[in-house]
């Protein structure tokens, strides 16, 4: 469903396409849904920061210049992921558009304590801001303890963690992701006709997004009662595992008419593991999943997928400027939702440039 438009600042950047933002509150964010665009212009509804927001004077943090700043940036997981992959390189890109030289960039490869072992490396070699994507939403406290110890700002994205915003860390910067689910689901029951036999291919254990994305489908998918949920299984947002969990779901479930991943990576998957077993997907096995790569779109233009509801990686432009504004001394909200695009058989043909890989 549309929500009204808010105005909007427009911020220009080098990104594919844009980051929409959506909402500044301390409260539960609902995002709109309009179509964040593709090109070189990023643009942000603007909402103004809740009056309790972190600042500089809270925290007690000494004021940083962020050109001259030694800034770390913690990815999580391999870059085999589209996802990780357009994630970081947005990072390394508004890095070089804004002039900062000394960017430090470690990848966990999906290891907990790795990470937290990067972000304390990072802190060690010098690191005056931190963005972090992080592995789960529990877990990382040790080294969020560790970048407060060194009054260390840490913007966190696209993952949720269950620390205390201002205190143990600045913000999160991220998608609605039960929005994303409740979407997913609609998608769904326009792509059935509201009828079938649905199975959901999990995203990882231990992290908000798989949480959510579950939530928010379930949720919405309760109001078509002629879809229902007959197998859900954990593909953890990769390619070949998701492949081999819906290769067992064929057998132990050759009814399923319709596949909910929750990422394209699984979503793609899912694709090979129906045509090898000689069903036609898109048509025999409906299929949505979340992200917006160029492999899960350019399957809609071909007609062996449904409908991909965008979650947008692109958070170099919104990271850096909330990194700004919090050492110019200005309020940050808990959270900074951001709105993504949609793309379906209408669309994805017209669209599939504003997709990334």
């Amino acid at each position: 469903m549309l929500l009204p438009s808010r105005p909007r600042l427009v911020l220009v950047t080098a990104a594919a396409a844009a980051l929409t933002l959506t909402s500044c509150t301390s409260r539960e964010e609902t995002p709109a849904t309009s179509a964040s665009g593709g090109g070189p212009a990023a643009s942000a509804q603007s909402a103004a920061p809740s009056a309790d927001g972190c600042t500089l004077a809270k925290t007690g943090y000494p004021k940083v210049d962020l050109k001259t700043a030694v800034v770390g940036f913690s990815q999580s997981e391999k870059e085999a992921n589209p996802f990780r992959t357009t994630e970081t390189q947005s990072i390394r890109d508004e890095a070089a558009k804004l002039g900062i030289g000394n960017l430090l960039v470690t990848n966990a490869q999906s290891d907990l304590n790795r990470q937290i072992s990067d972000i304390k490396s990072m802190l060690d070699r010098g690191a005056q801001l931190l963005i972090v994507a992080p592995l789960n939403s529990d877990g990382l406290q040790p080294a969020l303890d560790a970048a407060k110890a060194k009054k260390v700002p840490v913007v966190t994205i696209d993952r949720k963690v269950t620390s205390q915003p201002c205190a143990d860390y600045l913000t999160f910067i991220g998608s609605d992701f039960v929005e994303q689910g409740k979407r997913a689901a609609q998608a769904m029951a326009k792509a059935t006709g509201g009828t079938g036999k649905v199975a959901i291919l999990l995203g990882s254990s231990g992290n908000n997004v798989t949480t959510d994305r579950t939530k928010g489908f379930k949720d919405e998918l309760a109001k078509t009662p002629g879809l229902s949920v007959v197998a859900e299984q954990t593909g953890e947002f990769d390619r070949s595992k998701g492949q081999a969990v819906m290769e067992q779901l064929i057998q132990s479930h050759p009814d399923i008419t319709a596949v909910y991943a929750e990422n394209d990576e699984m979503g793609v998957g899912a694709v090979n593991a129906l045509k090898t077993a000689g069903k036609t997907p898109g048509k025999d096995v409906k299929i949505v999943s979340i992200d917006g790569t160029r492999n899960a779109v350019q399957l809609i233009v071909d007609g062996s997928y449904n409908a991909v509801i965008e979650s947008n990686p692109r958070f170099g432009p919104l990271a850096f400027q909330t990194l700004q504004k919090f050492e110019n001394g200005e309020a940050i909200p808990p959270s900074i939702v951001i709105s993504d695009d949609q793309y379906d058989e209408t669309n994805a043909a017209q669209k599939v440039g504003n997709s990334y890989e």
